[in-house]
């Protein structure tokens, strides 16, 4: 899809359709109330109906308007002018763009606020690209038809090219992770990161299983022989920083579990049905990581993604086996269900020996994060208070719901094996997303670091209004985000 501003005033635009915004608090200002003129108060009848109210991501479609060039005006609803914030000009972008996406379209403009902030303007258009953007990759008949073009008012070149970079970023997050088991596997998301390095100038380290049993990743090696599916350890770089700033370095690390059976501790066929979408965390790595170097930031980031299959055969790990991660600390298994956070010990700890400066993983950790925040909301978890502020600021600035969670020692008390050093299962049912945490945090070694539960926001059960069902791409603006203030 080509994103470009647009000079014409929305009545004179040449499109198959025109999205205008409005506000609940004064739906007939702006571009709504130009547009009320021009049709001899129409839309004022349609206010005092109470059809137009401007509440968010309410949709009122006008067909054959009067003055307009366009055939379909849409108008979407941007609730309260003064609460205006990223998260709602995504989702109201989105909404737009999904319900026009219903039919293929040649050309689509978009006119919003002429006041709106390049942060607004990223947001939405973000939501455009994510709204028109279907899960249905293998049906024949597609539900979803990206728009051949996008036009922007009020928005400048720079800008959209931002915005498009980041749109496009979700969007091949939120692919990655709806492909089958079958198409995405450790081996082709490896290929796949090859690739994408080569397009965008990243250099990349692939370690296959040999190179892991040399580095001694037992934590992760475990977790992988039960599959025929060979495991991979994908190390992405981008180095931007200008003379300087070299020795600062931003770590990403995503758990890529191509496909969770649950291993012995087998999960039940609901459970199992959506379990494509455990490498979340990896593609979302993958999709930052990318549009950092597309966008040219400067600075330097290291992405790494540990990739495995969880699955059940006569060689897979055990309850009551002792593993020796990378780092040396033995690890007691009381369930082979919670195969996350062994992958990422090691891939934690690869982190901590490149010397990185601050790190962030990402991972659909655990379901205890979903019972505790929903599934909207992402957890956020962290040694340093000061890097998680830093965290927790970006992601409102993008819109994206998020939470910090406690980190009290008590709570690492519950990780404590009678055999090992620490086990990957906490005590009892509670507190399971913290427990999970604190068991990474015996992994890095005292660098500042973030863990982002994203179990819940990183795949949906059924559509919203501005988003198809499936991958979300959640936290890959974020990310960018982080890595901008980083730079």
């Amino acid at each position: 899809m080509q994103i470009e501003p647009v000079p014409d005033t929305f009545s004179q635009i040449d499109a198959d359709a025109i999205v205008l915004g409005t506000y609940e608090s004064d739906p007939l200002a702006g571009y709504v109330g130009e547009l009320d003129r021009t049709t001899d108060g129409i839309l004022g009848q349609l206010v005092e109906s109470k059809e137009l109210t401007g509440k968010g991501c309410e949709l009122v479609p006008l067909i054959g308007v009067s003055g307009v060039k366009s055939r379909h005006v849409l108008i979407v609803g941007l609730g309260q002018r003064e609460q205006i914030d990223s998260k709602m000009a995504f989702r109201a972008a989105g909404t737009a763009a999904r319900h026009l996406a219903a039919h293929a379209r040649r050309r689509v403009a978009m006119f919003m606020d002429a006041d709106w902030s390049a942060q607004l303007w990223e947001a939405a258009v973000a939501g455009a690209c994510v709204g028109c953007q279907g899960q249905d990759l293998y049906r024949s008949q597609k539900k979803r038809h990206p728009f051949g073009e996008l036009l922007v008012g009020d928005a400048s070149a720079d800008i959209l090219r931002v915005a498009h970079i980041q749109g496009d970023s979700v969007n091949l997050a939120r692919h990655l992770v709806n492909e089958p088991a079958a198409e995405i596997y450790p081996e082709s998301f490896a290929d796949r990161a090859t690739q994408l390095a080569g397009e965008c100038g990243l250099e990349i380290e692939v370690w296959d299983e040999q190179r892991l049993a040399a580095e001694r990743c037992g934590a992760l090696l475990a977790v992988a022989r039960g599959s025929s599916r060979p495991p991979r350890l994908v190390i992405v770089r981008y180095r931007g920083a200008p003379a300087g700033h070299r020795d600062q370095t931003l770590a990403l690390v995503g758990k890529g579990v191509t496909f969770d059976a649950g291993g012995l501790s087998l999960k039940s066929s609901d459970g199992m049905l959506a379990m494509k979408c455990d490498m979340a965390g990896a593609a979302t790595v993958l999709a930052a990581v990318q549009a950092i170097a597309r966008l040219e930031l400067p600075v330097n980031v290291t992405g790494i993604m540990g990739l495995v299959e969880n699955m059940v055969s006569g060689d897979s790990y055990k309850l009551g086996d002792v593993l020796t991660a990378r780092s040396g600390k033995t690890i007691e298994v009381h369930n082979t269900d919670a195969e996350g956070r062994l992958v990422l010990a090691d891939a934690l700890h690869v982190a901590v020996e490149q010397k990185s400066t601050c790190m962030i993983d990402l991972a659909t950790l655990t379901g205890a994060c979903v019972v505790a925040l929903g599934n909207d909301v992402v957890g956020a978890m962290s040694n340093n208070s000061a890097w998680c502020g830093q965290v927790l600021d970006a992601a409102r600035r993008c819109g994206e719901p998020i939470w910090q969670l406690p980190m009290f020692a008590e709570y690492g008390d519950e990780i404590r094996s009678e055999v090992a050093d620490i086990k990957n299962l906490g005590e009892g049912r509670w507190g399971g997303a913290i427990t999970a945490a604190k068991l990474l945090e015996e992994f890095v070694d005292g660098t500042p670091w973030v863990h982002l539960d994203i179990a819940g926001p990183s795949f949906l059960e059924k559509a919203k209004s501005w988003s198809d069902g499936g991958g979300t791409g959640v936290m890959v603006r974020t990310l960018v985000e982080v890595a901008r203030a980083f730079g």
